[in-house]
């Protein structure tokens, strides 16, 4: 775990919107597409990896994340040892995919900050910075998507209808924070 000055220095609280920084959460990218990966997978996961568009699947350890018909982002849901870059979970795929040429794992914890948004004005903060049309998507938990925040890549996890998870690399974070800061006060 590299160490790294937080993107956010605390919780913000926005007119009945909350944003944080969650660390230090394992995030591994997962691309495959033979038939004996998926196999595989799924039993060192104990679940199976979402095969449709924007979706998602979780158990009480791990969340996996669609980003496209190969590929998907493995998301720790508890926070991990602050004090190693070593995971168990990425040395088991490691070894029982990559070491098998069945597809590859690539660690991207210190890559992608995670923030948490909660409230009821997520959807019109997104909206008022992103192309994406959130109408359907508020609606569904589980759903993700790629999209531009700001002009800025990021990764929308749909929790629940008022719970977002959201993925940006680390040299935009703190720039789309003070968007969010900026933009929160409008609501």
């Amino acid at each position: 775990m590299l160490k790294y000055n937080p993107s956010l220095k605390k919780e913000n609280q926005h007119s009945d919107l909350s944003v944080k920084e969650i660390s230090p959460i394992m995030k591994l990218i997962v691309r495959g597409k033979k038939r004996e990966f998926f196999t595989t997978i799924g039993k060192n996961l104990n679940m199976i990896l979402p095969t449709e568009a924007n979706t998602s699947s979780s158990n009480d350890k791990i969340s996996a994340i669609w980003l496209s018909p190969d590929e998907w982002m493995i998301v720790s849901n508890v926070i991990e040892n602050g004090n190693s870059n070593k995971y168990e979970l990425e040395q088991i795929l490691f070894n029982n995919i990559s070491r098998r040429n069945l597809g590859a794992i690539v660690d991207v914890t210190d890559q992608f900050v995670m923030l948490e948004l909660e409230g009821k004005n997520i959807y019109e903060l997104f909206s008022s910075g992103s192309p994406f049309n959130f109408d359907k998507f508020k609606k569904k938990p589980g759903a993700t998507t790629q999209t531009l925040l700001n002009n800025i890549d990021v990764i929308i996890h749909n929790k629940n209808a008022n719970l977002i998870n959201l993925f940006v690399r680390r040299s935009f974070s703190e720039h789309l924070c003070s968007w969010i800061t900026d933009s929160a006060r409008f609501l």
